[in-house]
């Protein structure tokens, strides 16, 4: 770990080596999609997932390019009430729906609470509704929001790293501490938790990468989360083009992924999934490809370790 970054990494820096935003209209969901998920029941299902357009996150995480759809000011109240009700109105049926804001649903200057309501009304024939919160924004406003809905809320929460000097140069603004408070505050009050997990942040070898993942992972379930989902880190927000540059940052490889996936569905100890988004990113090798990313689909949906894909590049390729 270079220690001269500790200086560094602030929210100034961060922000100081971005590109420029995409223009986004805060009355419409910057986009939607559904996909398949593993469900607690254990059935394989439909899930929505839209992405609300609205303020910037406070906190400048150093891995995050989610800003890149996000506005400079608050949107109006009423405005991601119509969001959804216009995604909804192209999506088909599905039973559960993911509500992420490219930061927290409880940061009042994201999603005001005056929309509450509305929103849950909007959601009332839904089984599930996930959304996306960092842990200390996780107070008395989830139960408002969890007592208003009909469907089962969960909460999704970035643990991204239990290596403590790492999480801090992240520029999260948490603690491990912070994390196991608000999993605790939703598990007290009947709510749904779940985790996402980073692979490889920067700072960490491709083995210390697998290594601090499967501990976060265990940490996750330990502190009471139902479900983990593990990101391979990527570049493309600036300050992480410039720690590729000075060596303090490489792409975490498809088969590290691989690994701790299924270190994680081995443990049987709740459901755990690899982030599927641009895969080919994490892969040099043109003839397996494919093969993993079926073979991580099919974890991610079966909960079950698939037969592992044998190719010559394992050994020339991915270096730990």
């Amino acid at each position: 770990m270079n220690k001269n970054y500790e200086a560094i990494i602030t929210n100034k820096w961060i922000v100081s080596n971005r590109g420029k935003k995409n223009v986004v209209d805060p009355h419409l969901p910057y986009t939607w999609l559904v996909e398949k998920e593993h469900t607690i029941s254990g059935e394989i299902e439909d899930t929505a997932i839209i992405f609300l357009t609205n303020s910037e996150c406070p906190f400048h995480c150093l891995m995050c390019d989610l800003w890149k759809n996000t506005t400079d000011k608050p949107v109006p109240v009423g405005a991601i009430p119509d969001q959804i009700e216009l995604a909804l109105a192209k999506i088909p049926k599905v039973k559960h729906v993911k509500l992420y804001n490219s930061g927290s649903f409880f940061d009042e200057k994201a999603i005001p609470e005056a929309d509450y309501k509305r929103i849950a009304s909007l959601l009332k024939d839904f089984e599930t509704v996930i959304v996306e919160s960092h842990p200390k924004l996780i107070n008395e406003k989830c139960i408002r929001f969890k007592d208003m809905l009909k469907p089962e809320l969960q909460v999704a929460i970035g643990l991204e790293i239990v290596q403590p000097e790492i999480l801090k140069l992240l520029n999260k603004k948490m603690t491990l501490e912070d994390f196991s408070n608000a999993v605790n505050f939703l598990t007290k009050n009947e709510i749904q938790s779940r985790a996402f997990i980073l692979l490889r942040p920067p700072f960490l070898s491709e083995s210390e990468g697998i290594y601090w993942a499967k501990k976060s992972i265990d940490f996750a379930f330990d502190a009471g989360v139902e479900c983990c989902t593990v990101i391979p880190v990527r570049a493309g927000n600036g300050a992480m083009e410039l720690l590729m540059k000075s060596g303090n940052f490489s792409l975490p490889s498809i088969y590290s992924l691989e690994t701790v996936l299924e270190y994680g569905i081995s443990l049987h100890t709740g459901r755990v999934f690899a982030d599927v988004w641009d895969l080919e990113l994490f892969s040099r090798c043109n003839k397996c490809i494919d093969q993993r990313i079926n073979r991580i689909t099919n974890m991610n949906l079966n909960q079950r370790i698939e037969k592992g894909i044998t190719c010559t590049c394992h050994s020339s390729t991915y270096l730990f």
